[in-house]
């Protein structure tokens, strides 16, 4: 085991020796360490990583690496731009046009991480991060806890989920989004880089942060991200040992009938949608989605304009649901809502194709032998984000895009070390 000197020495080593390039390498790990903790230094360095690489590729002109997603993303782009010109406030369309900045995240994952050992150590300092925020969450759970015992005792329940843990983010479904992704790649990373090895010694420590990040997901009380993590654990346990499948229906009722009151409550509540105003409102949202699309197919209302036209889709003297109405908390009908039809076709297929690039990629490093855990844990990653966008549009929270597009491009970065026989000890 290295110490904490020796693992910053390799890593400076393992650094690209340009100077441009290096300082891109920098600020690109430095913005991907940031993720969880503040946006806006993520988008610092991210920002300054672009800059230095850009002035890297004008001293040394080349064609960058990029993943074979070029023409839907293209395309979902183009849509993205062309609906704002059809939207009732244009102005506001455009922060959705630099969203699609972030994209750059693959292409500087792809061509900036210069070895596996690199990108191990990026992916664990941001379990430890993970873990960090997960600790903060648990003590903002205890206060709120015992706030709310003290002053509404009666409305126990409704308060404790009207504002929830959301560790060092703004809002408790960002981070519940983040932790879920941050959760599953270490789930990976301990499951599937340590086949045919002992989970002994550091690994230990692995596991403790896992059950920490895992508890905050419980306390984050986000049932998106409970769906997603379900999902996601029944493909890694598929890839670990399928025949222990069988065993999670059982530990999800063993883990139901211990569970406190509180989290019964929380998930009797899907049995009971009118008795639960996030999911009423969620009913009433999709429904306005539909009509929207109904009457623009092609365009939609423009991005960011849900809210500007959400009451003129109510049906006739109908006050709607008091709640959060800026978006329809789904990615699908999102994005046809806002920006129509062929763009959602075109996202569709941006993330069919991303999905389907991780998988060939986790078989050719199969073949080779490789330890397949980065491409295990960005399907797994894929399958939760997906399975969650149907409760919620993740895919519009630029935190979690931030960490899914780095989770969703590493295996792109790892197929070429790995297969050129560069692979440095992971553990």
């Amino acid at each position: 085991m290295t110490s904490l000197r020796q693992q910053i020495q390799i890593f400076w080593q393992n650094l690209p020796n340009p100077g441009a390039l290096r300082w891109a390498a920098i600020f690109f790990g430095l913005s991907a360490l940031s993720f969880l903790l503040s946006v806006a230094a993520a988008q610092i360095f991210f920002s300054l990583a672009g800059i230095c690489y850009a002035i890297d590729l004008l001293r040394r002109p080349r064609v960058p690496s990029f993943p074979l997603i070029k023409l839907p993303l293209a395309l979902f782009c183009f849509f993205t731009v062309l609906s704002i010109g059809w939207a009732e406030n244009p102005t506001i369309g455009w922060t959705v046009v630099r969203k699609l900045t972030l994209f750059l995240i693959i292409l500087l994952t792809v061509n900036l991480i210069v070895s596996v050992r690199h990108l191990t150590m990026i992916y664990q300092v941001m379990f430890v991060e993970s873990a960090i925020a997960g600790l903060v969450a648990a003590v903002q759970f205890v206060v709120e806890y015992r706030q709310v015992r003290a002053e509404h005792p009666d409305q126990f329940y409704y308060y404790m989920t009207l504002f929830r843990v959301h560790g060092f983010m703004g809002h408790w479904m960002t981070f519940g989004g983040q932790q879920m992704l941050v959760s599953i790649a270490l789930a990976a990373y301990l499951l599937l880089s340590t086949r045919g090895r002992p989970t002994t010694g550091p690994a230990k420590y692995w596991w403790i942060i896992l059950v920490i990040v895992a508890t905050s997901i419980v306390l984050n009380f986000t049932r998106g991200v409970w769906i997603g993590c379900g999902v996601a654990s029944v493909y890694l346990v598929a890839r670990w040992r399928p025949r222990l499948l069988w065993v999670l229906p059982a530990l999800v009722v063993a883990g139901y009938l211990a569970a406190p009151s509180l989290l019964r409550e929380r998930l009797g509540t899907v049995f009971h949608p009118s008795a639960d105003p996030a999911i009423a409102v969620r009913f009433e949202m999709w429904r306005v989605g539909l009509a929207m699309i109904r009457r623009h197919p092609i365009v939609g209302v423009g991005p960011n304009n849900i809210n500007e036209v959400y009451l003129t889709y109510l049906p006739p003297r109908t006050q709607p649901v008091a709640a959060w109405h800026e978006h329809l908390h789904d990615d699908y009908l999102q994005l046809a809502a806002e920006r129509g039809l062929p763009c959602l076709i075109a996202w569709l297929w941006l993330m069919g194709a991303l999905g389907w690039q991780i998988l060939r990629i986790r078989r050719l490093l199969s073949r080779h032998g490789q330890s397949t855990w980065v491409a295990d844990a960005s399907l797994a990653g894929w399958l939760a984000f997906m399975a969650e966008g149907w409760f919620e549009f993740n895919f519009g929270t630029t935190p979690v895009l931030m960490v899914f597009l780095f989770m969703m491009s590493t295996p792109f970065a790892a197929e070429p070390l790995l297969t050129a026989g560069t692979r440095h000890d992971e553990r």
